[in-house]
């Protein structure tokens, strides 16, 4: 029997209340929860996955500073990825900054893209996760973020409309533009494994996980002795 939107809410809310005071298990279950959403969240807008996992601990790090003041009018979720959204897009900003600075003196900015593949994944497996990730890489800005909040994270229009603080209407446009342009590079087999693209589970979400408590205990420690 599937729970209903009150008895989730509810749920959310007891959950950000553990959260509030100190619950380390209680982080663990937010984290666990939304780790691979928050992350491809932050890869649309930075496409880069150690900014992007850098942008989810910040987020994290100011969500739990102000647990205290979710009230549950949206999801858990739908808060968590307007936070990193915000996080990442400041980010953005500053890269952007930086990257003109460098132009500016004539020093060209390389940085090499590396991932670690489980044991168990195969080389041809990889490989299609690449050339999903490059062709969602491309799609504009705008697009981007849509797509992989409805399509890969499943969010419904009104959570990506509240999420990312656009009109539902312009969530549809976007979607159905993304599709479009996606259509036109990628073959139908490809697109049917979008799902295990841009992977952030297993040994990723768990190392996050550890390195936000360690973050959040240190924080807790030092506002004590202050």
């Amino acid at each position: 029997m599937s729970r209903t939107s009150a008895q989730l809410a509810s749920d959310d809310l007891s959950l950000a209340r553990r959260c509030a005071g100190g619950d380390v298990e209680a982080v663990r279950i937010v984290t666990a929860a939304n780790n691979q959403c928050l992350f491809r969240a932050a890869w649309s807008i930075l496409k880069d996955r150690s900014e992007a996992e850098d942008a989810v601990q910040s987020a994290y790090l100011s969500a739990f500073a102000a647990i205290d003041t979710f009230a549950g009018r949206s999801s858990l979720s739908t808060w968590l990825t307007r936070i990193v959204i915000n996080e990442a897009l400041r980010r953005l900003g500053a890269l952007n900054r930086r990257r003109l600075q460098f132009e500016e003196e004539g020093v060209a900015m390389l940085q090499d893209y590396r991932t670690t593949e489980e044991p168990d994944v195969v080389l041809a497996r990889g490989q299609l996760r690449a050339i999903m990730e490059r062709a969602v890489a491309e799609l504009p800005d705008a697009f981007r973020t849509v797509f992989v909040l409805r399509e890969v994270e499943g969010f419904s229009v009104e959570e990506t409309s509240e999420a990312l603080d656009i009109p539902a209407a312009t969530v549809k446009s976007r979607l159905f533009r993304a599709r479009r342009k996606l259509q036109m590079s990628l073959a139908p087999e490809v697109r049917n494994a979008l799902v295990g693209s841009f992977p952030f589970a297993g040994v990723d979400c768990e190392r996050l996980t550890t390195r936000l408590i360690k973050a959040l205990a240190a924080s807790a420690s030092s506002a004590l002795t202050n």
